[in-house]
């Protein structure tokens, strides 16, 4: 399939373009007209509801009216009648589903969820009025969630840009030698080098591979065929639970492990703001952990060292994202090694500088932090208010007024 992707053309979903209620344009591929036309039965148009079939399965979305002609794979296609608002079957697959869709999940090593699974899917339908109704207040709770992202991205790409400024163009020492008027605080200007050294970064400033200020953390799986080893209360990360890019966080991961599991395999707890960096198979999605938590062995935990703080880390593994990838190593798949973090160098100031940044990207990282904390309430509202107004037990007054104080 990859050989058919061309640079603009068809849009073409797969199941990573495919989120809760949200169709993903990073990462998007291309076909030809002339074969998307041959793949007719896999075509989409405003409308369809759209289920991943493995990764996350049960995930769901609808094809929005923006995306007018589009292909996918690896996702169970439904057309509703008249009868079904398509917004109102995405909450109940997403919200209320997943027991069903957990009991039919099938495959031991990779799981998915199928055609066959989807035809048993039943649920309490609501007449088109009753659809309509419950709609409005849950998409009041999802405008909210919405801003939320489309704020993080915003105040993710601040954070960026500062670091950039700092660390990738050397915006301050070009000013001052530029002779430019000042724009940082005095204290923190005055910490920045006023001329370049040979190899064209700041005087005084260092060049060390990623090994050489990060400390490198490791994962582990249980045995999954000891049942007391899983369904614990310990977050156990994989690729699956990375974050929107702009959310940066991590809450919650879709498997737990027990203590026992813990003791019992090469995982450890990663302390509060670890990043994460998916090491193999999906490699280079990021994460940042908002409590403590574990991890498979296909992923590195990256601590910083010698005065480098966690969002220092976070922007200069992002940073170099791609020279990383470049950097992969492995016969079958690619896979970051600590090799790989021993190839890729950065640019490092002064310990000042550094805590200086830590001190200047902390607004926007938190409050990332508190819409991300803030959406996952909301997002566990929808899902408490779905059933209870689908089967009656809520009247739509009382999920006005909770809806109504929650944002």
């Amino acid at each position: 399939m990859a050989s058919e992707y061309v640079d603009k053309g068809i849009p073409f979903l797969r199941s990573l373009n495919i989120e809760p209620f949200n169709i993903k344009c990073d990462g998007v591929k291309f076909i030809t007209p002339s074969f998307h036309k041959r793949l007719q039965k896999s075509s989409l148009r405003p409308g369809d509801v759209v289920i991943v079939r493995t990764g996350k399965p049960g995930t769901c979305a609808v094809i929005p009216d923006w995306l007018l002609e589009a292909n996918c794979s690896d996702v169970v296609i439904v057309r509703c009648s008249e009868r079904v608002r398509p917004r109102f079957l995405c909450y109940v697959v997403n919200s209320v589903a997943g027991h069903h869709i957990s009991s039919h999940i099938v495959g031991a090593v990779q799981q998915h969820f199928n055609v066959g699974s989807a035809r048993t899917l039943e649920f309490l339908l609501p007449s088109i009025e009753g659809q309509d109704a419950i709609l409005a207040i849950l998409g009041a709770l999802d405008d909210k969630i919405d801003l939320n992202r489309r704020t993080n991205e915003t105040l993710e790409a601040m954070a960026r840009a500062l670091f950039r400024d700092w660390f990738v163009d050397f915006g301050p020492t070009q000013a001052k030698m530029a002779g430019q008027t000042p724009y940082l605080a005095p204290e923190i200007w005055a910490l920045f080098p006023d001329r370049l050294d040979d190899e064209g970064k700041p005087e005084g400033w260092k060049t060390a591979a990623f090994s050489e200020f990060v400390s490198i953390l490791t994962g582990g799986t249980p045995k999954t065929s000891i049942a007391d080893y899983w369904n614990g209360d310990i977050p156990w990360f994989s690729v699956v639970d990375t974050p929107a890019d702009s959310d940066i966080y991590v809450f919650d991961t879709a498997k737990k492990i027990t203590k026992d599991g813990l003791d019992n395999s090469a995982a450890s707890i990663l302390p509060e703001d670890t990043v994460i960096i998916t090491a193999r198979g999906t490699v280079g999605k990021l994460a940042m952990t908002h409590s403590p938590m574990t991890m498979n062995q296909s992923c590195y935990g990256l601590r910083g060292t010698n005065g480098i703080g966690q969002y220092l880390v976070y922007q200069s593994i992002k940073n170099s994202l791609s020279e990383i990838k470049n950097n992969t190593h492995g016969s079958v798949f690619d896979t970051i090694t600590r090799q790989t973090f021993s190839s890729i160098s950065a640019n490092l100031p002064s310990q000042e500088i550094a805590q200086s940044y830590e001190k200047m990207a902390a607004p926007f990282f938190q409050k990332i932090l508190e819409n991300v904390s803030q959406t996952q309430h909301l997002a566990q509202l929808r899902d408490l208010l779905l059933p209870k107004l689908m089967s009656g037990a809520i009247r739509i007054q009382d999920a006005e007024k909770m809806v109504e104080e929650a944002l």
